[in-house]
C-alpha cells in the first residue's frame, strides 16, 4: 500500500468513525463499541482491496463479496458504503427506524452492497463459505471475504464451516476476524478462551496472518497477498480495540451495549476530528 493511499484510507476512518456516532446517536442504538473497532478493516477493504465494479457494469456479477458475519456492527457497513458512495448519504437518516431497510443488522440488498442477512452470530460466514464454493465450482475469479467476531468463535457452526472451508480447498475465502477480545457478556478470555487462536486456525488447514487491526498499511499489505497460500483458504486475525477511536468507549463492555447522550456525543466527535 502506497503511503498516499493509506492516507486516504485513513482519512476516511475517521469519517466513517463520524457517520457511526451521528446515526447512533439520532436511533439511540446500541453496539457503537462493536462498530468502531471494525473501522479501519473496513475502510482499508472498501478503499483499496475490493474489487468493486458498478451495479450497471457487465462485470458486476464477478465482483468481489464481502460478508458482515459480524451482523451487529451492520452500522459500520451501512457508513463505510455511504462513504465509498455505494449508499445515498440520506439513507443513513432512516437507519433502525420504523419499516427501514437498514435495521440495526444488516438485511441483503445487493444493490447497496450488503451481500448477506446477518444477525445470530455464526450465521453470515457459512453464507460466505456457500459464496466461494459456488464461485470455486463455476470457475469464477471473485473472491469472498467475511468479517467475523471474536464472539462469534464460541458458535459450533463457525468451525463447522472452517472446516468445510478448508475440505474444499477455498482459496478464493479470506476470513477477518476483529479480535477485540470483548465480547457481550465479558472478555474472551473469562467467557470462552479462544488461545492459542492462531494455532486452532492452522490445525484446521488455514493459511494464518496476525496483524495490529489499526494499521492500515499492515492491512492492506496482507489483504494484497491473498491466498495467503495457494489451495487453503485464508484467515487474517485482526488485533483491534472495542470502541478504537474514542477514549470513553475503549477496551470495556460498556459501550456494548449503551448510547450517547448529546453530551457524550459532543466529546466523542471532538476527539475523533482532533486524532
Amino acid at each position: 500500500m502506497t503511503e498516499k493511499s493509506s492516507e486516504l484510507s485513513i482519512q476516511k476512518a475517521a469519517a466513517i468513525r463520524e457517520k457511526i456516532l451521528l446515526a447512533s446517536h439520532r436511533a439511540k442504538t446500541p453496539h457503537i463499541g462493536s462498530c468502531l473497532s471494525l473501522v479501519d478493516m473496513l475502510a482499508v477493504l472498501y478503499f483499496g482491496v475490493l474489487r468493486r465494479p458498478a451495479v450497471d457494469s457487465p462485470d458486476f456479477a464477478r465482483r468481489d463479496r464481502l460478508v458482515l458475519s459480524k451482523g451487529h456492527g451492520g452500522l459500520a457497513l451501512y457508513a463505510t458504503l455511504v462513504e465509498r458512495g455505494l449508499l445515498p448519504a440520506e439513507y443513513l437518516e432512516n437507519y433502525a427506524k420504523d419499516d427501514t431497510i437498514f435495521p440495526a443488522h444488516p438485511v441483503r440488498c445487493v444493490e447497496f452492497g450488503i451481500e448477506a442477512t446477518a444477525g445470530s452470530l455464526g450465521h453470515g460466514f457459512p453464507m460466505a463459505v456457500g459464496m466461494a464454493l459456488s464461485a470455486q465450482r463455476a470457475k469464477q475469479t471473485q473472491r469472498v471475504f467475511a468479517v467475523i467476531s471474536d464472539g462469534e468463535c464460541d458458535e459450533g457452526s463457525t468451525w463447522e464451516a472452517v472446516l468445510a472451508a478448508a475440505q474444499w480447498r477455498l482459496d478464493n475465502l479470506v476470513v477477518l476476524v476483529d479480535y477485540n477480545k470483548i465480547q457481550s457478556f465479558g472478555r474472551v478470555s473469562e467467557v470462552m478462551e479462544l488461545e492459542p487462536f492462531a494455532s486452532k486456525w492452522e490445525s484446521f488447514r488455514w493459511a494464518v496472518k496476525e496483524v495490529n487491526g489499526h494499521d492500515h498499511a499492515a492491512l492492506a499489505d496482507a489483504l494484497s497477498q491473498v491466498p495467503f497460500r495457494a489451495g487453503q483458504p485464508s484467515v487474517l486475525i485482526a488485533h483491534t480495540v472495542k470502541g478504537k477511536g474514542v477514549s470513553f468507549m475503549e477496551n470495556t463492555v460498556d459501550w456494548h451495549y449503551k448510547n450517547l447522550t448529546d453530551e457524550l456525543l459532543a466529546e466523542a466527535l471532538r476527539e475523533i476530528r482532533t486524532a
